[in-house]
Order: C-alpha cells, then structure tokens, then sequence
C-alpha cells in the first residue's frame, strides 16, 4: 500500500460531535495526532462494538493529543441518529464524520467498489497530516482498540526519538531498538 508516509488529501465534511453538526477539513487534523476509524456503516454489528471500544479509549487517547474520527458512508443525521438510540454509541465523544459522497473513503483507499460503503480500516495520522500506519480487517473481523493505543505509543515515541524503534510486541516503557551495523544478524 503506497498510502504509508503520504499525505492526507483535502477534503470537505459534516461531523457529529457531542450534540453538534460541526464542519470539518484537512485542517482540523494538521497539528495533533489523528486516527480516522472507518467502518461500513450505522446500525449494523460489529461497528458499534468497536466504536463504543475506541470511545472506552478516548480520555486517554486525548491525552496523548489524539483526535478520533470515526468515518461512513452515513450522513452526519443518521449519526446523531445512531448516537440518540444506542447506549453504546451514545458514549462517544469524539467526531462521527458523514461520508455520503465518498470523498473521505475514496481519498484513502477503502472504499468498497460497487457497495457505497467503507472497509473496516484505521488510519494513524502524525500532526504533518501524514499517514504513519493502516489496519484494514474483513467484514466480520473486529478490532481491538487496546493495539490501536500500542500503536500510537509506539509512533509518537519513534517520532521523538529518531534513531530509534520499536520492535514487536512494543509497550511503552519497555527498551527500544538503535538499527546500526552492530545489530545486524544479532536479533
């Protein structure tokens, strides 16, 4: 996927946020860490166990100065929608964007041909609008924000520290790898 290590692409939608119809941009994402979380579609199955998963992580995600914005191909009403009726999705705080032109989905890659609709993906964004890491699962398989938290650990803790990574299985805290000709053949 030639998507890691581009740049977001411009574009122009209606969230949901916290009781509100806000607009929203390239813009809004530039400056902070972001995550877009696209999914099928309101009203389904597995989705609302993964967005109320990644609400259960917002607070902390906040603080590590993320945004979360959840992305279908629904309008922003259905979202409100959604949001008024589930007490699962009612937990959410952060930004459930409407996609109903598919210019979102289209611009990173997942949208589902011929079906209107998003693949289950994750962006991770870097505050340069640069896409730093992707997660795209089949339809019925489900994702752990728990990973999606490790992650943003791990690049935010690479991009301070160059010259660095981290190897798998990373948690924070825990020792991190320096690539150098020493390390060849000796891991």
């Amino acid at each position: 996927m030639g998507i890691i290590n581009s740049e977001i692409k411009p574009f122009n939608a209606t969230a949901f946020k916290q009781g509100e119809f806000v607009e929203i941009s390239e813009a809004d994402v530039k400056g902070k860490w972001s995550v877009f979380f696209f999914y099928p579609a309101d009203f389904t199955f597995v989705c609302p166990t993964e967005l109320g998963d990644v609400a259960d992580k917002y607070e902390e995600l906040q603080k590590m100065d993320v945004e979360v914005f959840s992305v279908s191909t629904d309008t922003h009403f259905t979202h409100k929608a959604w949001h008024d009726s589930s007490e699962t999705i009612n937990k959410i705080q952060y930004y459930m964007v409407g996609d109903q032109t598919g210019n979102i989905t289209n611009n990173f890659g997942v949208m589902r041909e011929g079906q209107g609709l998003a693949d289950r993906a994750t962006f991770l964004i870097d505050p340069d609008g640069v896409i730093q890491a992707v997660e795209l699962t089949a339809e019925g398989v489900g994702r752990d924000a728990s990973e999606l938290m490790r992650r943003v650990k791990a690049a935010q803790y690479v991009r301070k520290h160059p010259g660095e990574v981290c190897p798998a299985k990373w948690q924070e805290g825990e020792a991190t790898l320096s690539p150098s000709l020493d390390l060849v053949g000796k891991i």
